[in-house]
């Protein structure tokens, strides 16, 4: 292995696109084509913007002053209204108004990718794309280009600040992207307490007059708009510059037509520059996810279509799956015959049991190398307790990876050191903690390690983290992360609720993996529970935590309790059984904060997933598996789970091929659920 740890990270995927140009007369290219229309002061107005299937349609226009404003609708139905466009830079000012148009260029995208890890195993970036040129008068003209793309299930713009004698270094004041709604919709809004957060809180549906102008709201915000229609915005390709989060435009007509804007994460020591660089400088995507019901936005790879295609060539050693896991259990092993803690046994332990339920990875926490607040702390040594490449070697005889957990600090210090150490000792992924930031430094320091940390051939899972914008395609080993409020909370609060788990699907699952850190098996009633930090219960039923390992898109699936807990537990072969990655994603029903029910595929199985806060019945529609006769195996709520939660059924049923197959009913309890796993029949 000496030889690979010094193996340089293999050179970008080359994107397999086709660019045509064309002049406005050329008939239209069905794969990509640059349309290029020269505009002058005083031209016709820009033609909207239209999704290849029609449903989106993007439109751009000048106010009397000069300003930028565009328009999006869907399907015919207004989604956000002359909203506003431009930056403010520290030197110049405003860079908002004054503006005419000097170009267009009009291009066609039609592109399939694969997910490495995901929900998918496919993704197709097909879009219509406009990029408007603009010029703002004065003694030296500054230009500005705004780029947008139309979907058939959501549009993004991002801005482009091209070299020019008038701007060269550039420090970005603020940003005025503006999000001009046409009612005092409900929305679901993740309000944070500074820009210095981890992301983990509650999304609380407010009307959108509820966000104030000095609110901080960390994206996806999600607005419902009547009827099933739902938008999140979002982001989408974030790198060199700073984190988005949303607040509220005062003034005017906006209690008429409640306008949100675009603000940006400060930097640490100058907090009046919130991005500082030079031109030409591309800002990342504003998306809007658009979809006529909730659970389209989940099966949507917009964010993903957005961001940069993969960075590392040979992928075969990227292995998402199921983790094994000290941490969130205390640890707590009854009836060990060693020391339980920070040592050898202790982690063979939980290997040997990541190895008989044939999980991929046991995750050794914090407290390996020091202290987890020791910022000095050498990562490229172990304390004397632990042997870590013989826990490697343990592990591997067992078909048991490696994962380290590491304070974030110590990481930027000493990763160009410690991280060839772990490829020697055959370690197989890195946890970085404690970030609890979004501004354009720490940006920076996420795709440094993702780079180094591919180069020596580890998967990242990022905790105390902003959530994603995509860069799982850009670093496929990036295999999930937090910012998330996930189980750990049950630990020492009340804040992990049924109600909560069936909101998160919704809300921050929208933009990628979430590491909640699912699997406890010791499932109280909410009113039962009390938090705890050893051994800790957690509300819902055990179909509710059973169905996360389906309806939460993670491709490192923690079990968070201790082996004990699961040996010899109903419902425990189900874990066995489950992957961690998937071929496909349908989502079947589903109310924000109210209920989820998704399909999952993986091969020829499907695995179904159903949670609910209230008690409800679920009937779910077969017609997705398809021709030919079924065999499912349903772990799922029985009467007795709403007193006694770890009750579980499990059931065999048969499907049948045809019009005689019925739906599936799932009669789920007060903060219930039901796994379910669908196989093709034997014969």
């Amino acid at each position: 292995m000496p030889s690979a740890a010094r193996r340089p990270l293999p050179i970008r995927l080359r994107n397999l696109r086709r660019i045509i140009l064309r002049t406005s007369t050329a008939i239209t290219s069905s794969v990509l084509t640059l349309l290029v229309s020269a505009s002058a002061r005083g031209a016709q107005p820009v033609a909207p913007l239209k999704s290849p299937g029609g449903a989106v349609e993007v439109a751009f226009s000048l106010s009397g002053e000069g300003a930028p404003q565009y328009s999006v609708s869907f399907r015919g139905r207004p989604i956000v209204v002359d909203s506003g466009l431009g930056l403010t830079l520290r030197e110049g000012g405003p860079f908002a108004a004054g503006f005419h148009v000097v170009d267009t260029r009009r291009a066609s995208r039609d592109e399939r990718y694969p997910f490495v890890a995901g929900k998918t195993r496919e993704g197709r970036d097909h879009c219509e794309e406009l990029t408007v040129a603009l010029e703002q008068d004065g003694a030296k003209p500054r230009r500005l280009e705004v780029v947008f793309r139309a979907y058939d299930d959501g549009a993004a713009l991002r801005y482009v600040l091209p070299r020019q004698p008038a701007i060269r270094d550039v420090e970005i004041a603020s940003e005025e992207t503006q999000f001009r709604f046409t009612g005092d919709h409900r929305a679901w809004a993740l309000f944070l307490p500074s820009f210095t957060t981890s992301n983990e809180r509650e999304f609380v549906p407010v009307p959108l007059l509820a966000i104030k102008p000095e609110s901080i709201v960390g994206p996806p915000l999600v607005v419902e708009l009547g009827d099933g229609l739902t938008v999140a915005l979002a982001e989408a390709n974030l790198k060199g510059y700073a984190g988005l989060h949303f607040a509220r435009v005062e003034g005017g007509n906006q209690s008429r037509f409640p306008t949100l804007v675009s603000t940006l994460a400060p930097l640490p020591t100058q907090p009046g520059i919130a991005v500082r660089g030079a031109t030409p400088l591309v800002t990342p995507w504003r998306v809007l996810m658009i979809g006529d019901r909730p659970g389209a936005l989940i099966e949507s790879t917009l964010v993903y279509n957005l961001s940069d295609p993969s960075e590392i060539a040979d992928t075969s050693w990227i292995k998402p799956g199921k983790v094994a896991w000290d941490w969130w259990n205390g640890p707590v092993i009854p009836g060990a015959s060693f020391k339980v803690g920070m040592n050898d046994d202790t982690f063979k332990h939980f290997i040997d049991f990541a190895g008989e339920f044939g999980l991929e990875y046991m995750l050794i926490d914090a407290g390996w190398y020091g202290s987890h607040r020791d910022v000095t702390a050498d990562i490229a040594r172990s304390i004397p307790e632990m042997d870590i490449p013989g826990l490697v070697a343990y592990g591997r005889e067992r078909k048991v990876g490696l994962l380290l957990w590491l304070n974030w600090e110590n990481v930027r210090d000493q990763m160009d050191l410690a991280f060839p150490v772990y490829e020697k000792w055959g370690v197989r992924g890195i946890k970085v903690d404690y970030m609890n930031r979004k501004d354009q430094e720490i940006v920076a320091f996420y795709r440094q390690v993702l780079r180094t940390a591919a180069k020596y051939h580890l998967t990242v899972d990022f905790h105390g983290a902003y959530a994603p914008t995509g860069e799982e395609r850009t670093w496929p080993n990036l295999l999930t992360r937090e910012g998330i409020l996930g189980l750990e909370y049950s630990k020492w609060s009340d804040r992990a609720t049924p109600r909560h788990n069936v909101t998160i699907p919704f809300t921050r699952m929208l933009v990628g993996p979430m590491d909640y850190t699912p699997g406890a098996f010791r499932n109280v009633t909410v009113e039962t529970f009390a938090p705890r930090n050893d051994a800790p219960v957690a509300m819902g039923t055990r179909g509710h935590h059973l169905a996360m390992y389906v309806v939460y898109d993670s491709p490192l699936q923690m079990l968070s309790d201790t082996p004990a807990a699961y040996r010899g537990e109903p419902g425990a072969d189900f874990l066995k059984v489950v992957p961690a990655s998937w071929d496909e994603t349908r989502v079947l029903d589903g109310r924000i904060g109210e209920y989820v029910v998704i399909a999952r595929r993986r091969g020829t199985d499907w695995f179904i997933g159903a949670m609910t806060d209230a008690p409800r019945t679920v009937e779910v529609p077969l017609a997705f598996l398809g021709a030919g006769a079924f065999e499912a195996t349903v772990y799922a709520d029985v009467p007795e789970s709403a007193t006694i939660p770890t009750r579980i059924g499990v059931a065999l049923a048969k499907i049948p091929a045809g019009p005689t197959r019925r739906p599936l009913v799932l009669n789920l309890v007060k903060g219930g659920g039901a796994a379910v796993q669908v196989r093709p029949a034997t014969r």
